[in-house]
């Protein structure tokens, strides 16, 4: 029996297939447990998984939730709404003139070079899109003031409708915001209900494009986020649960549940943000940092770089074709993970991905009825993944049934079993190698510099081969690979991020009122924090958005080692810039005119540090458990290995299979595994 009055932090991630939780005590011992998601409605699944975590450390869910002094928790719920369309009904008050932005885009397609590929279609049907007779020029002042008559026959027209939300986006209302506030009140009044997002909130920037379609995502998958929390919270307070609950976002950190329904587009990538922020926290464990972030779930696979220590950000993020402009991790994404279906086209060739069978009916092997060929599937009949002892013996894999489904595929194809379900295997491993070149070698990073950081319920099984793909020559898998995002949601911190929008020649900037603009958006995060009843440590992080006069694109420059009272600040921020664009794009034109567009500053409450878990104690090596027939290249006999069973400085050679509870690694012949002392995995590469 644990000691119920220890205070646990417990973090939850929700993938397509399983949720995941994590529970730290103050001591650093970790305890882990995964459930069945349940798409229709998360919160289910996520208090079933409560259930399985309480059991595991041998308390009832009250007695865990009672001594829980935070839940931190990624979700999939406004990811899910904008991949699959199923958002709210939306409106769009706009200044007239402009309701066709969404459609006018930029000018330019997402690959310029696919002549025939459509647009998506815009989240706002254009009868949904209402000018309103307003103008704000850029520099503040009031062009054409609001008229009254025509917001109020834009917002009948919208309430005619039925809309469940508004988008306002108003020229230049990142200059002033005052004609979307008196929208605001009079939507408040006319039409009550309504979710409102203003972009003078969601995104107070230039950029008319990216600022409209950032304001509609928020408003498309607002009242589906708001729901789920509102529904999440109140099942947790039933449940005897009455600390904070914290939303994992898209930049990285934390927000409170009030501020991440405020600004439902910056959860787009809540769940895999919480894998990113579990590499970066293991870069100091490892002290390694470089590292490939390559999370393999059973939907998707996420890929992301940590170089030297600190995760790649991107304000050019696109979700199903749609932009969201806001600060968000660099994340690739491609529809493969051990749920993938497997399909033969009319030419004959076979396919993975990116259609998955999900949670429910599954792959075939998991007995709900589903019948498509899976990666699961093939790596089952691969000898790769044990019937019994999936999930920890929880759920048996039905050998038969994925033969049957790979069957489909080999007679399509016109070969036997293994040689189908081996080509599903490597063309999976194809795919995910693809997608760790998108973001390293096409964006002028050598991978072979990095270790890949392997986890994921799926990933152990392909990691070694996607390395090998790679020439890499590392690659560490931790103890907590199955539930790395959900542990790694435990090691981040409350983030607020503040833009204002600042136009000007470096040149002919004053440092004094550039410094006053950092210190005022400093004493609006302050007061945020403040309103979430944050009273720890706060760091303040300046950057600013910065290019050269010709560009149409800017770079981000941390502004952290500038003296803001030395002699010339702006000749430090111009030079940051200069060093920063040269190490992104091997060049800096310093003859030319730098030009800062935005300041940006991120408001950041540190939450106490994650309690460092115990190291494992030393022993003798623990000789293989069991062997398992399996297919590398020929069937042959290999030795298995009990995860929790190795000891710190055990070496096992390759081939071999490494397995846990719910996790597989696979290791092929050239490959070296050392336990560390943690129990994770440092596995060296080399060509068989």
């Amino acid at each position: 029996m644990i000691n119920v009055a220890a205070g646990y932090r417990i973090g939850i991630d929700v993938g397509g297939t399983f949720t995941d939780l994590v529970a730290i005590d103050e001591g650093g011992r970790i305890t882990t447990a995964k459930s069945a998601s349940t798409p229709r409605d998360q919160s289910i699944g996520v208090l079933d998984g409560l259930e399985q975590l309480a059991a595991a450390l041998g308390i009832d869910r009250p007695a865990l939730l009672a001594a829980t002094e935070r839940i931190v928790h990624g979700t999939t719920v406004a990811t899910n709404a904008l991949l699959e369309r199923k958002g709210a009904k939306l409106g769009l008050l706009t200044t007239e003139g402009h309701r066709d932005v969404l459609e006018m885009r930029e000018g330019l397609k997402d690959d310029r070079y696919a002549l025939r590929q459509p647009a998506p279609d815009p989240l706002v049907p254009r009868h949904l899109r209402l000018p309103v007779r307003e103008r704000i020029r850029a520099d503040g002042s009031v062009a054409t003031p609001l008229a009254g008559r025509t917001l109020r026959a834009a917002i009948g027209a919208l309430a005619a409708e039925r809309v469940e939300a508004v988008a306002v986006c108003y020229l230049h209302a990142w200059r002033s915001p005052e004609h979307e506030r008196v929208t605001a009140d009079s939507l408040a009044r006319d039409l009550p209900g309504a979710y409102v997002s203003l972009s003078s909130d969601v995104f107070p920037q230039i950029k008319e494009f990216e600022r409209v379609c950032t304001t509609v995502v928020n408003a498309y998958v607002g009242p589906a986020l708001e729901r789920y929390l509102e529904r999440l919270v109140e099942r947790l307070a039933g449940a005897g649960y009455a600390g904070p609950v914290l939303i994992m976002q898209s930049h990285g950190g934390l927000a409170t549940v009030a501020d991440a329904v405020r600004l439902a587009a910056g959860g787009v990538l809540s769940g895999p943000a919480g894998g990113v922020a579990a590499a970066r926290h293991a870069s100091g464990i490892l002290a390694h940092g470089n590292l490939i972030a390559f999370d393999m779930g059973g939907t998707s696979t996420d890929m992301s770089l940590i170089v030297e220590g600190e995760a790649a950000v991107s304000t050019d993020r696109r979700v199903a074709g749609h932009r969201v402009a806001l600060h968000s991790l660099d994340i690739a994404s491609i529809g493969a993970g051990g749920g993938s279906i497997a399909h033969v086209d009319a030419g004959g060739v076979l396919h993975v991905g990116p259609a998955s069978a999900g949670a429910a009916p599954g792959p075939a092997c998991y007995g709900r009825g589903g019948t498509a060929p899976t990666v699961t599937d093939a790596n089952l009949v691969l000898g790769y993944l044990d019937p019994e002892r999936f999930l920890g013996g929880r759920q048996r894999l039905d050998a038969e049934a994925a033969a049957r489904a790979v069957d489909a595929i080999a007679a399509r194809l016109g070969i036997e079993t293994t040689p189908a379900a081996e080509g599903i295997h490597r063309i999976v491993n194809t795919r995910m190698a693809e997608g760790i070149r998108l973001v390293s070698v096409r964006r002028g990073v050598d991978p072979r510099r990095f270790a890949l950081l392997s986890f994921g319920g799926a990933a152990g099984v392909h990691v070694t081969a996607v390395a090998r793909q790679l020439d890499l020559s590392r690659v560490v898998v931790p103890r907590l690979a199955p539930v790395f995002s959900a542990w790694g949601m435990l090691a981040s911190d409350l983030r607020y991020e503040i833009v204002r929008t600042h136009i000007g020649d470096a040149s002919a900037l004053d440092a004094g009122r550039l410094d006053a603009l950092y210190r005022e958006m400093e004493a609006r995060g302050r007061a945020r924090l403040a309103e979430a009843a944050f009273e720890g440590e706060v760091l303040c992080r300046r950057s600013a958005d910065m290019r050269y006069g010709e560009q149409i694109f800017e770079v981000e420059v941390p502004l952290d080692g500038v003296d803001w009272s030395g002699p010339d600040p702006i000749a430090a921020i111009t030079d940051a810039f200069h060093a920063r664009h040269e190490a992104l794009y091997t060049y800096a034109l310093r003859d030319q005119e730098a030009v800062l567009v935005n300041a940006r500053l991120a408001v950041i409450g540190r939450l106490p540090a994650m309690p460092a878990e115990p190291a494992l104690a030393r022993g003798a090596p623990a000789a293989p458990d069991s062997t398992r027939r399996t297919w590398l290249c020929g069937w042959r006999e290999l030795p298995v290995h009990e995860l929790s069973a190795l000891v710190p400085g055990q070496r096992i050679e390759g081939p071999a299979i490494v397995e846990s509870a719910t996790t597989t690694v696979l290791l092929r012949a050239g490959d070296t595994a050392l336990a560390t002392r943690h129990g994770w995995l440092d596995i060296g590469i080399t060509a068989a």
